[in-house]
């Protein structure tokens, strides 16, 4: 399957672009949590409930709070064109970041000034520049295109700093060559491209909008849909274009909050939280975020989980328990489900594709039950953050009853198609002298920082000659490599990888965990010092 997608799609890109979005939307989780703690114990609600809270020292250090989180969302397209190529860069990364907050910038001037040169700006006609879709971007008037075009600005500057980032000028004109170069080629290129934006977005915006009201009209399946795909596209790393574009763009719906139109299902979950004359948050926004992963995240891995545990051979139980544990923390406690899903995705993937429907189940049924808890991990600090302490209009109280459900099925399907079907999970693969040899091999070698046998996984890669580059996200390495018939998929296995994904003939995949940033940062010295 992978092979013949490898065709069609340029995954080494996209698992790229992907990975950039992860600096923005981190931190993007941050301020949802400061603005959720801060606007909650400072609602009206909670203060009849707590009224120590209400003396002003409290209140102040609340509103603060609620205040800085808002910059997340007043600022998210500038930091999704800073963080692109910030993210794509070979080298010379701070200069790639610079010239990208150039470039959105001077997009944006270019769209400005199509407008101010065909007179329809400078206005304040509301009926004009509704017409127009023309809002304040960073204190200019110009059309808003949200991320798309923070994307579209970013992934052009990224392409301009690697193409000029070494240009050789004139002797007479060499103090502007080099990277310097970089910010000016880059003001050119999309100072035109700002120009095309009012003649090509209306249409652009068409196609989203309809995107948009497909999901929308889709009624209780529209939160299925996105549920299912978000998990069918993980394996891939391509689930962060899905998300992004349900969260912060129209196909996510668009609705007025405090006076001003905010589309994306996440900005008009947190517009809603700062805006101090909103009550209550939008259904048609919630049920694309946190509320839909709770059922799978809180109660159904666990349960997949237990099953696995009590489907092992005794004897391995032991053995895999650590493993199944620290899962299950990650899941509940960050929203990180890789180390669980990629336990049975590779052994069974029909087991995959289910849950990945169950998933989906279970966004469309927190939708249908009316809960309204936003932000973007689906753990156990979103459910209190912006269940509990938003009162019972979020209907925080249906979300226990909906997990214990969700618990029992995960349980009962995984042990009895994994009994059924004698599926390979942790603590059932038969033992071989090969593996045996593997596994106390993995067990006695020297262990690096991390915890992990870099020198072991180095090898097992192919060696340093064989990657062309390391990099990671959340929970996986991601190299690029001359080739993947050098990675030893079983060494790497029994040196604690969940898994290995070649995407094609030069991209692969492995699933580490949590502890990914130390594995990387210690192949990145056994690297050097090779």
């Amino acid at each position: 399957m992978f092979s013949r997608l490898s065709k069609l799609i340029p995954w080494t890109f996209f698992q790229s672009l992907g990975k950039t979005f992860m600096l923005p939307v981190a931190l993007l989780s941050f301020c949802g949590i400061m603005m959720g703690i801060g606007s909650s114990l400072s609602s009206h609600d909670v203060l009849r409930l707590l009224p120590f809270l209400d003396v002003t020292p409290l209140q102040l250090l609340f509103t603060w709070m609620s205040k800085i989180g808002s910059f997340g969302f007043s600022f998210l397209p500038v930091m999704f064109c800073l963080a692109i190529p910030l993210g794509l860069a070979s080298n010379n990364k701070g200069v790639a970041a610079f010239a990208g907050f150039v470039g959105y910038c001077v997009f944006n001037l270019a769209i400005n000034f199509y407008f101010t040169a065909a007179g329809i700006l400078p206005s304040t006609d509301p009926a004009v520049l509704k017409a127009h879709d023309i809002r304040s971007v960073l204190g200019i008037q110009a059309v808003d295109t949200g991320v798309l075009g923070s994307v579209l600005v970013g992934t052009v500057v990224y392409w301009l700093h690697e193409k000029f980032q070494g240009t050789k000028l004139p002797d007479a004109f060499s103090f502007f060559g080099g990277v310097r170069f970089v910010p000016i080629v880059t003001t050119l290129a999309t100072g035109a491209l700002g120009l095309l934006v009012p003649l090509v977005w209306p249409w652009f915006a068409s196609g989203i909008n309809g995107l948009g009201n497909a999901i929308q009209d889709a009624g209780m399946w529209g939160p299925m849909l996105f549920g299912t795909g978000e998990r069918l596209l993980l394996p891939f790393g391509l689930h962060h274009i899905l998300v992004a574009l349900i969260r912060f763009t129209e196909a996510g719906g668009t609705e007025i909050v405090c006076g001003q139109p905010v589309s994306g299902a996440l900005t008009i979950f947190q517009a809603q939280l700062s805006c101090v004359s909103t009550s209550g948050f939008s259904e048609s926004a919630t049920q694309f975020l946190s509320q839909g992963k709770m059922p799978a995240f809180l109660g159904g891995l666990p349960g997949a989980a237990l099953a696995m545990y009590h489907c092992a051979r005794p004897e391995n139980r032991a053995r895999i328990k650590g493993l199944l544990i620290s899962g299950v923390v990650a899941c509940i406690v960050s929203g990180t489900t890789e180390p669980l899903e990629f336990l049975f995705l590779f052994v069974a993937p029909f087991l995959y594709v289910l849950h990945a429907v169950l998933t989906g189940l279970g966004f469309m049924v927190m939708s249908l039950l009316g809960v309204t808890i936003g932000n973007t991990d689906g753990n156990v600090i979103d459910f209190v953050v912006f269940g509990i302490l938003h009162g019972t209009a979020t209907r925080w109280y249906l979300v226990p009853l909906v997990c214990a459900v969700w618990f029992g099925a995960y349980y009962a399907i995984f042990r009895v198609l994994i009994t059924r079907f004698n599926i390979q999970t942790p603590g059932r693969e038969p033992e071989n002298e090969a593996s045996a040899e593997l596994v106390a091999a993995a067990s006695t070698a020297t262990t690096a920082q991390s915890g992990y046998n870099a020198t072991a996984m180095l090898a097992a890669l192919g060696g340093k000659g064989n990657i062309l580059a390391l990099d990671n996200c959340l929970t996986r390495l991601r190299l690029s490599v001359k080739d993947t018939a050098l990675i030893d998929d079983a060494v790497l296995k029994a040196h604690r990888a969940l898994g290995v994904i070649r995407l094609d003939a030069h991209t692969v995949q492995v699933i580490i965990g949590t502890q990914v940033q130390s594995v990387k940062d210690d192949l990145d010295l056994m690297m050097t010092k090779a």
